[in-house]
């Protein structure tokens, strides 16, 4: 990964979990790791766990941010999400997936939430 991709992706994981907080939600982890891989977000919002991925770009040429989650990061995703609950012990507990998408433009930056953005998937 370069090097500007990986500025892009710390600022906007920055500028989400700002964002998230002011909106009430709890962050409880950050940039989690296992050997599935990593969730940017972890957070609660009330008595929800809240599994949070962070996408983000500074143009339009590639699309919007949220388009990059699809079917196999969904998957991906989801096997990090239960791997946490099971180590956590935290399978009681209600969970959802929310995308942040960020735009860093010159103009300013554009931070939409996408809660429920999709269900556990598997396969």
């Amino acid at each position: 990964m370069s090097l500007t991709r990986m500025r892009t992706g710390k600022k906007g994981e920055e500028l989400a979990a700002v964002f998230l907080a002011e909106s009430g939600y709890r962050i409880v982890e950050r940039n989690y790791r296992c050997i599935f891989g990593e969730i940017d977000i972890v957070a609660e919002e009330e008595e929800t766990l809240v599994f949070v991925e962070v996408k983000s770009r500074r143009s339009g040429a590639y699309g919007e941010p949220q388009l990059a989650v699809g079917v196999e990061k969904q998957k991906k995703i989801s096997r990090i999400a239960m791997h946490y609950l099971q180590e956590k012990r935290l399978h009681h507990r209600p969970a959802r997936f929310d995308v942040v998408a960020v735009k860093l433009l010159s103009s300013g930056h554009k931070i939409e939430l996408i809660r429920n953005a999709f269900e556990f998937a598997f396969g």
